[in-house]
C-alpha cells in the first residue's frame, strides 16, 4: 500500500488540493483537514469505461468500498451512498456520505463525469447546511463537502470557492494509474515540498523540522 501509495504522488496531491479550508475550517483541525482532501484522485481499481455515467462511477465505487476508502484516506468511514436529506416533504440525495474519524465531521462527496461548474458549489452547500441542521451530532464539527470531477480548471475553482461559507474541496479523479498531463507540470519539487512541509510542522508547533529536498 505504501509503495502504491509513493507511485501514485498522493503526498503531491495533498499539496497542491483546492479548498477554502483556510476560511472556513477552525485552526484547530485547519491542518489536519487539508490533508483529508487530495487535488486528484485515481480510481484504477474500478473495471469501468472511459465512457461511464455518475451512476456507474458511484456503483463502481461502491462495489470496490475498501480500494475507494483507501484512495481517499485512512481515517475515511463509509456511511452510505444517495444518502436521503429531506426540505418540504421535498427528497434530496446526496451521492456518498463518508465520516472522518479524526475531523469528527461528516464528509459530502458528488461525483461528477465531466468538467467542474460553478454551480456545483452552490447545490452542496445546501447539502452541507441540511447535514449541519438535520444530522450533524453536537458535539461534531461541520460537515465538509467535496466535489469529485473529471476535470477542473484551477481558476474557475479559485472563484467558486472564494466567497463560500462552508468547507468545499475540488478534485479530480481518473480511472487510469497514469497521471493527467495537466498535472505533470504543476506537482511540485522536493524543494518546494520541504518548504510546505516546513511550514505545516511550524504551524503544529514543533521546534525542529527537516529540509532537505531528499528527506
Amino acid at each position: 500500500m505504501l509503495i502504491h501509495q509513493i507511485e501514485n504522488k498522493s503526498f503531491e496531491k495533498y499539496l497542491l488540493n483546492q479548498t477554502n479550508f483556510d476560511q472556513t475550517v477552525p485552526d484547530t483541525i485547519k491542518n489536519q483537514a487539508k490533508l483529508a482532501v487530495k487535488d486528484h484522485y485515481t480510481f484504477d481499481f474500478m473495471e469501468l469505461a472511459d465512457e461511464h455515467s455518475e451512476r456507474q462511477l458511484e456503483r463502481a465505487l461502491i462495489e470496490n468500498i475498501r480500494n475507494f476508502l483507501c484512495e481517499m484516506g485512512y481515517s475515511f468511514a463509509f456511511l452510505g451512498n444517495q444518502f436521503r436529506l429531506t426540505v418540504d416533504d421535498e427528497d434530496f440525495f446526496i451521492d456518498l456520505l463518508l465520516f472522518h474519524r479524526e475531523l469528527q465531521c461528516l464528509v459530502a462527496i458528488e461525483l461528477k463525469i465531466g468538467d467542474f461548474k460553478p454551480e456545483y458549489k452552490g447545490k452542496m452547500e445546501f447539502y452541507l447546511n441540511l447535514l449541519n441542521d438535520t444530522v450533524k451530532l453536537p458535539e461534531e464539527n461541520d460537515a465538509i463537502g467535496i466535489i469529485i470531477c473529471k476535470n477542473k480548471k484551477r481558476t474557475i475553482v479559485e472563484y467558486a470557492l472564494k466567497t463560500s461559507v462552508h468547507p468545499i474541496g475540488v478534485s479530480t479523479y481518473s480511472i487510469s494509474p497514469a497521471l493527467p498531463e495537466s498535472y505533470k507540470n504543476i506537482l511540485p519539487d522536493g524543494k518546494t515540498i520541504a518548504q510546505k512541509l516546513q511550514t505545516f510542522y511550524l504551524d503544529r508547533g514543533d521546534e525542529e523540522v527537516r529540509t532537505d529536498e531528499n528527506w
